[in-house]
């Protein structure tokens, strides 16, 4: 049985967009929220971020998905690259993080929060 392409596509991008932060948590995500728990500090400035980042895709009209937030991670991280930013190669300070990883940690905050609902 052959399963019509407009069926496929959807699925295959949601894959890609839980895969796409998926990594993000990995990378930066899991050891920046960990020590958002335990920094009160840090956690209220990645929930600032989360707001920001909610206010930027109209979170408040339309509901966020895997893919807007997989969209926009990418979109940071790329322009960053674009201007010299290079990813952390080792532990990351998250006494006082840089604005970028505290961005994607908020995506990630969004994204973990995507998947109780």
């Amino acid at each position: 049985m052959r399963v019509p392409f407009n069926r496929v596509a959807p699925r295959t991008a949601v894959d890609s967009a839980r895969s796409t932060l998926a990594a993000l948590t990995v990378s930066v995500g899991t050891a920046g929220l960990a020590a958002a728990a335990a920094r009160p500090g840090l956690l209220a400035l990645v929930d600032q971020h989360a707001a920001a980042v909610r206010d930027s895709l109209d979170g408040d009209r339309r509901p966020l998905t895997a893919a807007t937030l997989a969209g926009y991670a990418e979109g940071v991280r790329a322009a960053a690259v674009e201007h010299g930013w290079v990813p952390p190669s080792g532990p990351v300070d998250w006494s006082e993080p840089e604005w970028l990883l505290t961005r994607l940690v908020a995506v990630c905050a969004l994204a973990r929060a995507l998947d109780r609902t």
